[in-house]
């Protein structure tokens, strides 16, 4: 017997975004709209994630329009709204969130985010039965995806999240291009780089020819900083012109002599809705205190909201798609309370569902960079690392200035 409608037809399926935009999130958006829309759903977008649905709510209808996948950020806006009582707003809004999705007739929700956005719909999954699908999004790359990443004969359990892509070459590039002024100036450039909990985006400055890094993971105690210092002078004096790249994740522990403590350097004791303060200027103290112990002239370069902005690049968007192919499955079997995830790390022509899989969303959670990725000695990341990046980004690549002068001695 001919079917006259699509499977899904008559039935609507809401997209919201939430924290910190990467540059995958729109692609996404475009991927899980085109899908949901050839299974016959009406697609919704949710702006200002959560936040969204509170009140008399913010929603745009997405079916049959155009959209830029290609373009950075997330054309729904974002916010980071939690909905459920926090210290900062002990104010229950669940009931908002409920009563606009029966007002919208929205039957299935798909929240693309970190732990924090997908946090709260697993919440609602598991305490009011709402239908939602968890997509993952974060240029820290500290979602747990359970990725996992054959190196040497090893099963390394890594993470592949839409977002870190784009950020981390952005990152390589950055780094690549500072070196030059690194040279120019026989200068130690500190290169902070958004990273919270984790060090897999600074990973991306070492792909563009930084020589040591600073990692969230590995505190930077009175003893440890000591260590540091004498291992960036060494390095120094060892550089043929003597200068050196170091990135530095926002979130690394320094140790501090006036407080006689180690802890995070904040750019502001405001924190969000989720508890988060937010970070800023670890680059400057440690350039600081270079200049000051070692005599040797040092800068502090942010690279701030860089890494999370433009384009949506090539690796990226086949991820995405990839991932919104497994959100199909997802739906066609009305298994919810899921994320889709890659199984492993692959390269670019192998991005395909076959290489997928789905996670519970009551198991996501934060996942630091494995030790196997860095070598705690030597501050810097692993050859193990760098092979985990070549799938992303290929192999390391920044340009060198070779040449060498000879020196001209006067005669006498």
């Amino acid at each position: 017997m001919r079917c006259e409608h699509k499977l899904f037809h008559g039935k609507t399926l809401a997209i919201l975004t939430g924290g910190g935009d990467t540059p995958a999130i729109n692609s996404s958006i475009e991927a899980i709209r085109n899908r949901a829309s050839f299974l016959g759903y009406k697609v919704y977008g949710i702006r200002h994630g959560w936040k969204g649905l509170l009140g008399n709510g913010d929603v745009l209808d997405l079916t049959n329009q155009p959209y830029d996948g290609f373009y950075g950020g997330t054309a729904l806006r974002s916010s980071r709204t939690n909905p459920f009582p926090t210290t900062k707003n002990p104010e229950d809004r669940v009931p908002q969130i409920l009563k606009n999705l029966e007002r919208y007739k929205i039957d299935v929700i798909v929240t693309i985010g970190g732990d924090d956005t997908n946090g709260v719909a697993k919440k609602l999954y598991e305490l009011y039965g709402i239908p939602v699908i968890g997509f993952p999004k974060t240029i820290d790359n500290d979602l747990s995806t359970r990725t996992i990443h054959s190196y040497n004969g090893n099963n390394i359990e890594a993470v592949l999240c839409p977002g870190f892509p784009s950020a981390s070459k952005g990152v390589m590039e950055y780094a690549a291009r500072i070196r030059t002024t690194a040279e120019s100036h026989s200068r130690i450039i500190l290169l902070e780089v958004m990273g919270r909990d984790a060090g897999w985006l600074n990973g991306g400055a070492a792909c563009g020819g930084a020589e040591m890094a600073l990692i969230p993971e590995v505190e930077i105690t009175k003893e440890r900083k000591d260590f540091f210092l004498e291992s960036v002078k060494e390095a120094y004096m060892r550089s043929p012109k003597k200068s050196l790249v170091i990135s530095v994740s926002e979130g690394v522990k320094w140790y501090d002599p006036i407080k006689d403590k180690t802890d995070f350097v904040f750019a502001s004791a405001e924190v969000d809705e989720f508890g988060h303060p937010r970070f800023g200027g670890i680059s400057g103290v440690i350039a600081s205190e270079i200049t000051n112990k070692l005599g040797i002239q040092a800068r502090a370069e942010a690279t701030g909201y860089y890494a999370r902005s433009g384009e949506c690049r090539l690796y990226d968007r086949r991820l995405t798609t990839t991932l919104a192919d497994k959100v199909v499955d997802l739906l066609l079997r009305e298994d919810y309370g899921q994320m889709p995830v890659m199984k492993k790390m692959v390269q670019f022509q192998e991005l395909e569902e076959f290489n997928t899989t789905s996670i519970d969303m009551g198991d996501i959670c934060n996942k630091s960079l494995p030790m196997d990725y860095y070598d705690i000695n030597k501050f810097k990341f692993s050859d193990a690392y760098l092979d985990y990046m070549h799938y992303i980004v290929g192999k390391p690549n920044f340009l060198k200035f070779d040449y060498d002068f000879p020196v001209v001695i006067p005669e006498e």
